[in-house]
Protein backbone atom coordinates (compact mmCIF):
# COMPACT_ATOMS: atom_id res chain seq x y z
CA UNK A 1 0.00 0.00 0.00
CA UNK A 2 2.84 2.41 0.91
CA UNK A 3 4.59 1.76 -2.42
CA UNK A 4 1.33 2.36 -4.31
CA UNK A 5 0.80 5.75 -2.59
CA UNK A 6 4.41 6.76 -3.29
CA UNK A 7 4.02 5.77 -6.95
CA UNK A 8 0.84 7.82 -7.31
CA UNK A 9 2.51 10.79 -5.59
CA UNK A 10 5.51 10.51 -7.92
CA UNK A 11 3.27 10.47 -11.00
CA UNK A 12 1.35 13.53 -9.75
CA UNK A 13 4.59 15.43 -9.04
CA UNK A 14 6.03 14.51 -12.42
CA UNK A 15 2.86 15.57 -14.24
CA UNK A 16 2.83 18.87 -12.34
CA UNK A 17 6.46 19.59 -13.14
CA UNK A 18 5.89 18.87 -16.84
CA UNK A 19 2.71 20.96 -17.00
CA UNK A 20 4.23 24.05 -15.32
CA UNK A 21 6.45 25.05 -18.25
CA UNK A 22 3.54 24.58 -20.65
CA UNK A 23 1.30 26.82 -18.55
CA UNK A 24 3.88 29.60 -18.80
CA UNK A 25 4.82 29.01 -22.43
CA UNK A 26 3.69 32.49 -23.48
CA UNK A 27 5.82 34.12 -20.78
CA UNK A 28 4.94 36.97 -18.50
CA UNK A 29 1.83 38.76 -19.79
CA UNK A 30 2.46 41.78 -17.56
CA UNK A 31 3.51 44.78 -19.66
CA UNK A 32 7.29 45.13 -19.53
CA UNK A 33 9.18 48.44 -19.52
CA UNK A 34 11.37 49.25 -22.52
CA UNK A 35 14.83 50.81 -22.19
CA UNK A 36 14.71 53.96 -24.32
CA UNK A 37 17.87 55.55 -22.94
CA UNK A 38 19.51 55.60 -26.39
CA UNK A 39 16.62 57.57 -27.91
CA UNK A 40 16.16 61.33 -27.77
CA UNK A 41 13.39 62.20 -25.26
CA UNK A 42 10.21 63.31 -27.00
CA UNK A 43 8.70 65.26 -24.12
CA UNK A 44 5.48 64.99 -22.17
CA UNK A 45 3.05 65.96 -24.92
CA UNK A 46 1.98 62.93 -26.95
CA UNK A 47 2.90 63.24 -30.61
CA UNK A 48 0.28 62.27 -33.15
CA UNK A 49 2.74 60.86 -35.68
CA UNK A 50 5.80 58.65 -35.49
CA UNK A 51 8.68 61.14 -35.09
CA UNK A 52 11.32 58.57 -36.05
CA UNK A 53 9.88 57.78 -39.49
CA UNK A 54 11.46 60.70 -41.39
CA UNK A 55 14.84 60.77 -39.59
CA UNK A 56 17.26 58.24 -41.13
CA UNK A 57 19.62 58.08 -38.11
CA UNK A 58 16.92 58.21 -35.43
CA UNK A 59 14.87 55.47 -37.09
CA UNK A 60 17.84 53.06 -37.08
CA UNK A 61 18.16 53.35 -33.30
CA UNK A 62 14.37 53.32 -32.85
CA UNK A 63 14.16 50.03 -34.76
CA UNK A 64 16.79 48.47 -32.45
CA UNK A 65 14.94 49.64 -29.33
CA UNK A 66 11.60 48.69 -30.86
CA UNK A 67 12.77 45.17 -31.64
CA UNK A 68 13.48 44.53 -27.95
CA UNK A 69 10.28 46.26 -26.84
CA UNK A 70 8.24 44.28 -29.36
CA UNK A 71 9.81 40.97 -28.27
CA UNK A 72 9.07 41.71 -24.60
CA UNK A 73 5.53 43.00 -25.01
CA UNK A 74 3.98 42.19 -28.37
CA UNK A 75 5.43 39.01 -29.89
CA UNK A 76 3.59 36.58 -27.62
CA UNK A 77 0.29 37.64 -29.23
CA UNK A 78 1.19 39.36 -32.51
CA UNK A 79 3.92 36.88 -33.53
CA UNK A 80 7.69 36.89 -33.89
CA UNK A 81 8.94 39.65 -36.18
CA UNK A 82 5.33 40.93 -36.35
CA UNK A 83 4.18 37.89 -38.35
CA UNK A 84 0.77 37.08 -36.89
CA UNK A 85 -0.31 33.49 -36.44
CA UNK A 86 -3.89 34.54 -37.09
CA UNK A 87 -5.12 35.00 -33.52
CA UNK A 88 -4.15 38.67 -33.16
CA UNK A 89 -4.19 41.38 -35.83
CA UNK A 90 -1.46 41.45 -38.47
CA UNK A 91 0.44 44.62 -37.54
CA UNK A 92 2.61 44.67 -40.68
CA UNK A 93 -0.43 45.62 -42.76
CA UNK A 94 -1.00 48.91 -40.90
CA UNK A 95 -0.55 51.97 -43.08
CA UNK A 96 2.29 54.38 -42.30
CA UNK A 97 0.30 57.56 -41.98
CA UNK A 98 -0.92 60.06 -39.38
CA UNK A 99 -4.36 58.47 -38.96
CA UNK A 100 -2.93 54.99 -38.38
CA UNK A 101 -0.23 56.38 -36.07
CA UNK A 102 -2.97 57.88 -33.88
CA UNK A 103 -4.87 54.56 -33.91
CA UNK A 104 -1.70 52.65 -32.97
CA UNK A 105 -0.92 55.09 -30.14
CA UNK A 106 -4.47 54.88 -28.74
CA UNK A 107 -4.63 51.09 -28.75
CA UNK A 108 -1.13 50.73 -27.31
CA UNK A 109 -1.86 53.13 -24.45
CA UNK A 110 -5.38 51.96 -23.62
CA UNK A 111 -5.48 48.36 -24.83
CA UNK A 112 -8.57 46.58 -26.09
CA UNK A 113 -11.44 45.10 -24.09
CA UNK A 114 -14.54 43.42 -25.50
CA UNK A 115 -17.49 42.27 -23.39
CA UNK A 116 -15.38 42.72 -20.27
CA UNK A 117 -12.56 40.50 -21.55
CA UNK A 118 -9.12 42.06 -22.01
CA UNK A 119 -7.78 41.24 -25.46
CA UNK A 120 -4.77 43.51 -25.14
CA UNK A 121 -3.46 45.21 -22.01
CA UNK A 122 -2.96 48.96 -22.03
CA UNK A 123 0.62 50.15 -21.71
CA UNK A 124 -0.10 53.63 -20.35
CA UNK A 125 2.14 54.25 -17.35
CA UNK A 126 4.46 51.39 -18.35
CA UNK A 127 5.57 52.48 -21.78
CA UNK A 128 6.25 56.06 -22.85
CA UNK A 129 5.84 57.41 -26.32
CA UNK A 130 9.52 56.83 -27.16
CA UNK A 131 8.97 53.08 -26.67
CA UNK A 132 5.64 53.11 -28.51
CA UNK A 133 7.07 54.92 -31.55
CA UNK A 134 10.18 52.70 -31.47
CA UNK A 135 7.96 49.59 -31.58
CA UNK A 136 5.93 51.16 -34.40
CA UNK A 137 9.21 51.81 -36.27
CA UNK A 138 10.28 48.20 -35.77
CA UNK A 139 6.94 46.90 -37.10
CA UNK A 140 7.14 49.20 -40.13
CA UNK A 141 10.64 47.88 -40.87
CA UNK A 142 9.42 44.28 -41.14
CA UNK A 143 8.85 42.78 -44.59
CA UNK A 144 5.17 42.77 -45.51
CA UNK A 145 5.16 39.15 -46.77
Amino acid sequence: MHIKICSVAAVVLLAGSLAAPMAHAHGDVTPQPVDVSTLKPLGEKLLGVNPYRGDKEAVKEAIKVGEVGYAKNCARCHGLHAVSGGVSPELRTLDSDKETDQYFLDITLHGRTRNGKVYMPGFQGVMGQEAIWAIRSYIEAQPKN
